[in-house]
């Protein structure tokens, strides 16, 4: 189960990934000057992203049931929290120099936030289940999965909006948009720190197939 988690956190990397490389520095500055103010903000919101996720990812396959469900709703509602702060950095750096900057940015803030609500829908169901019943633990895992992997989709589409022509490239100049590196995991908080594992026995019968998306997060 915990590997069906970490497959669908895995999409979480293309957020920042599609920010990354190099653009050519052509436009007026005004593309630059709104991609430093929001890039700055974000920077550390995609920092912890990447740390919440990696949670997840690494988590150890004789976690308990409790632990497992510790560590996600922690991480859940870390991703929740850093999806509003990006709601708030696309919403500070103001309308985006580019044609329906303000339709853009608009978008952006409402699907953010909607993003955001999302993993909260999850940290909840998460918090729902009965970690005492192993086997309906790993069941409710996979449906957790499930869900993950829509909101993956979701959390793509978000920034994916503002990532236009020059906009695009200013983006991609700033180190804050650059793809975030997971921090380590101690090792002694690993057990809490890593969801999905604790499910491992009965949940790794799931089918290979349900995994979400493949990509290593933020």
């Amino acid at each position: 189960m915990n590997k069906k988690l970490a497959a669908a956190l895995s999409g979480g990397a293309v957020l920042v990934l599609v920010l990354s490389g190099c653009g050519d520095d052509g436009d007026d500055g005004k593309a630059d000057a709104w991609a430093k103010t929001f890039c700055d903000q974000a920077k550390p919101q995609f920092q912890k992203r990447a740390d919440a996720q990696q949670a997840i990812i690494s988590t150890h396959a004789d976690s308990k049931p409790a632990e497992v469900q510790a560590a996600d709703s922690k991480a859940f509602q870390a991703i929740a929290d850093t999806e509003k702060a990006l709601a708030k950095a696309v919403q500070s750096a103001g309308v985006p120099p580019i044609e329906n900057g303000e339709q853009l940015q608009k978008d952006a803030v409402k699907e953010l936030n909607a993003t955001a609500a999302a993993y909260e829908g999850l940290r909840k169901q998460v918090d729902a289940l009965d970690p005492k019943n192993q086997q309906a633990f790993a069941d409710g895992l996979q449906d957790v999965a499930a869900g993950l992997k829509k909101i993956e989709k979701m959390d793509q589409d978000a920034l994916a909006k503002l990532q236009s022509g020059e906009l695009r490239d200013a983006m991609a100049r700033q180190p804050g948009c650059q793809k975030a590196t997971p921090s380590a995991v101690p090792s002694a908080s690993a057990d809490a720190a890593k969801p999905g594992a604790g499910a491992s026995s009965p949940a790794a019968e799931a089918p290979a197939s349900a995994s979400p998306s493949a990509k290593a997060s933020e």
